[in-house]
C-alpha cells in the first residue's frame, strides 16, 4: 500500500498538466434531471392488487435460492420458512427488509465531474451490455475481441450524452473467460473517467472488481462510498442462483451498488399478461433487494426490470412493443412505491442491421423509458439483434439520439425568457423572428442539434455521395476513435492496476469455459 501511495505521489505534476492542456476538448452532458411528469398507467386499485399478489407469490409459492446454504441460513434467521432450497417469505417481511435500501445514491467517478446521482428525478445513461458479437460496416458480424471492447469504451468516453462507461460493452472472446474481467475493468478505469460497472460472472471476479476499485480510488474511499454498479440478473421465474447471489453478496458487503433485475421474456419466463408479469417482477425484486439488505442493511440497490415479449411464431424476443411499454411503465410505479431507484429501457431492437426496424424499435424503447421514470438505463446505445451484437454504427446513432431525451426531459420553460413576449412584441404581425433580439440571444441553445444526421439540401447531399445514416455513423466512429485521447491518470495508480492484473493472470491457467 505504501508503494502504491508513493507511486501516486510521483504521478501528475507538470507532465499531467501539459497532457491535460493538449487533450482533445469535447462536451459531456450532466446526467438527466427530469422536469416532466412520469407516465403512470396503473391506478391505485391495480397497484394494490399487484402488490398483494406479489406477496402471495413470495409466501405461498416461494423462491429458490439454489446451491447457496449461507443464503438459506440468512433467510431462516430472518424468519422465512425454508424448505430445502425453496424460501417462503411471510407477507410483509421482504418489504420490511427493503426499507433499509437507500432511495438514491451517488456513484462516484474517478473524475468527480463525471459522478452521477442514481434515483429521484434523475436518469443516468449507460451503453449496451453483454453481446458476444460485434458488427461494423466494413467487417460485418463477428466475435468480439478485446480491441473491440476498448474501442467501445473509447466511444462511450467521447459520447456527449452518455453518462456512464457501462460494464461488458461486448464480450471479448479472444481473452480467457477466467481472465477477461481483469482486462475489461482495466479498460474502463484507464481509457475513461466516467463511472463503470463491476464483474458478476463469479463471486471471485466481483471481489477482483472491488480490489481494483480500491487501487483506483483508494481503499478508504471505496469503503465509505459507492464507486461501482453491478448487474445481478434473476433466473426468472423465481430462481436466484449461487453465482449471481455470490456476486451480490460481495458487492453488498462492500457497499457497492447492485441492479436486482429479473430477466423476463413474456410468455417464456413470465405470464403472457401484463399484470401477471408485473406480479412476478415485483416478487423477484422484493426477494432480491431484501436479500441484499440481509447481507448489509443500507447497501445501495436498483429495482431492475428487463422485460420484452416473444414472437409466438419464431420464439424470438421482440422489442419496442406496446406490451413491453405497459410493463415498463407499471414497473416504474411499483419501484417508486418501494422508494427505490429504477432500471429499465434501452436502445432495444430485434433488427440485424442498424436500419429502419432498428430505428423504430429503439425510438419506442428510449422514449418509453424516459416517460416511465427510469433512473438507470443500461443498453442506452449500441444494442442490435436482440442484444447479441454490439454495433459500432448503432452505438453512435443511439448516442446521438440520447440528446433528444435530455431536451425532452427539460420540459417547457415558463420563465420570462421562455414566454417569449419580448420577441412577439418586437416582430409583430407579418414579420419574422430570425433576426430579432430574442432569437439572437437563444439560437445556440434553443434547439437540440444532431451531430450525425443529415439536414442538407438534396443537391448538397447528392454531391457529397448520397450517404445514408449508417455511412454517416461509420464516418463518425472513425472520427471519434481518431480524436480519442485517454483521460489523465496518475502514473502510480496505472502501474498498480497493471501490476494487479498481471499478478492475478499469472496465478491461474487459462480457461475458456
Amino acid at each position: 500500500m505504501n508503494e502504491v501511495a508513493g507511486r501516486r505521489a510521483r504521478g501528475g505534476g507538470g507532465s499531467a498538466r501539459r497532457a491535460e492542456r493538449s487533450a482533445v476538448s469535447f462536451d459531456v452532458a450532466k446526467y438527466i434531471q427530469r422536469n416532466i411528469p412520469n407516465f403512470e398507467i396503473l391506478n391505485e386499485e391495480a397497484l394494490q392488487i399487484i402488490e398483494y399478489n406479489a406477496e402471495t407469490v413470495l409466501e405461498e409459492i416461494g423462491v429458490n435460492f439454489v446451491e447457496n446454504p449461507a443464503a438459506l441460513d440468512r433467510w431462516r434467521a430472518a424468519g422465512a420458512d425454508v424448505r430445502g432450497e425453496r424460501v417462503h417469505i411471510p407477507r410483509g417481511l421482504a418489504r420490511k427488509l427493503c426499507a433499509t435500501a437507500p432511495g438514491s445514491f451517488t456513484q462516484h467517478a474517478r473524475n468527480p465531474a463525471r459522478s452521477v446521482e442514481v434515483g429521484g428525478r434523475n436518469l443516468v445513461l449507460a451503453p449496451v451490455y453483454g453481446p458476444p458479437f460485434v458488427r461494423d460496416r466494413t467487417g460485418g458480424r463477428r466475435y468480439a475481441t478485446m480491441a473491440d471492447f476498448e474501442n467501445f469504451v473509447k466511444l462511450g468516453y467521447m459520447s456527449k450524452w452518455l453518462h456512464h462507461s457501462g460494464g461488458t460493452v461486448c464480450e471479448p472472446t479472444d481473452i480467457p473467460v477466467n481472465k477477461r474481467h481483469l482486462d475489461m475493468l482495466r479498460a474502463h478505469m484507464v481509457l475513461s473517467d466516467k463511472p463503470f460497472m463491476g464483474s458478476v460472472t463469479e463471486p471471485v471476479r466481483a471481489a477482483d472488481s472491488v480490489e481494483m476499485a480500491k487501487i483506483l480510488f483508494g481503499a478508504d474511499f471505496v469503503d465509505q462510498n459507492t464507486v461501482m454498479t453491478s448487474l445481478i440478473n434473476i433466473n426468472s421465474p423465481l430462481t436466484f442462483d449461487s453465482v449471481m447471489m455470490g456476486a451480490l453478496e460481495v458487492y453488498a458487503q462492500a457497499n457497492q451498488a447492485a441492479i436486482i433485475s429479473p430477466f423476463i421474456v413474456g410468455g417464456a419466463m413470465a405470464p403472457v399478461t401484463v399484470a401477471g408479469t408485473l406480479t412476478q417482477v415485483l416478487a423477484e425484486v422484493l426477494a432480491g433487494v431484501a436479500y441484499s439488505q440481509l447481507v448489509r442493511p443500507g447497501a445501495p440497490v436498483i429495482f431492475g426490470a428487463f422485460v420484452t415479449s416473444i414472437d409466438m411464431n419464431s420464439g424470438a424476443p421482440t422489442f419496442g412493443t406496446p406490451e413491453a411499454a405497459h410493463i415498463t411503465y407499471g414497473a416504474g410505479q411499483l419501484a417508486r412505491r418501494l422508494g427505490l431507484p429504477y432500471r429499465s429501457g434501452g436502445s432495444f431492437c430485434g433488427s440485424k442491421l442498424p436500419d429502419a426496424q432498428a430505428a423504430y424499435e429503439t425510438a419506442n424503447s428510449l422514449n418509453m423509458a424516459l416517460l416511465a421514470g427510469v433512473n438507470f438505463m443500461l443498453h442506452a446505445c449500441g444494442w442490435l439483434e436482440g442484444g447479441l451484437v454490439s454495433s459500432y454504427e448503432k452505438f453512435v446513432m443511439d448516442a446521438d439520439q440520447l440528446g433528444t431525451l435530455h431536451h425532452l426531459a427539460q420540459g417547457i420553460m415558463m420563465d420570462e425568457n421562455g414566454q417569449g413576449m419580448d420577441a412577439i412584441r418586437e416582430v409583430g404581425p407579418g414579420g419574422h423572428y430570425l433576426g430579432c433580439a430574442h432569437t439572437q440571444a437563444n439560437f445556440k441553445s434553443a434547439f437540440w442539434r444532431s451531430e450525425l444526421l443529415d439536414y442538407k439540401p438534396f443537391e448538397t447531399w447528392d454531391e457529397e455521395g448520397a450517404r445514408d445514416t449508417e455511412t454517416l455513423a461509420a464516418n463518425r466512429v472513425t472520427k471519434l476513435l481518431g480524436d480519442y485521447q485517454a483521460p489523465t491518470l496518475d502514473e502510480g495508480i496505472r502501474e498498480a492496476i497493471d501490476d494487479y492484473v498481471a499478478r492475478k493472470k499469472a496465478d491461474m491457467p487459462d480457461a475458456f469455459i
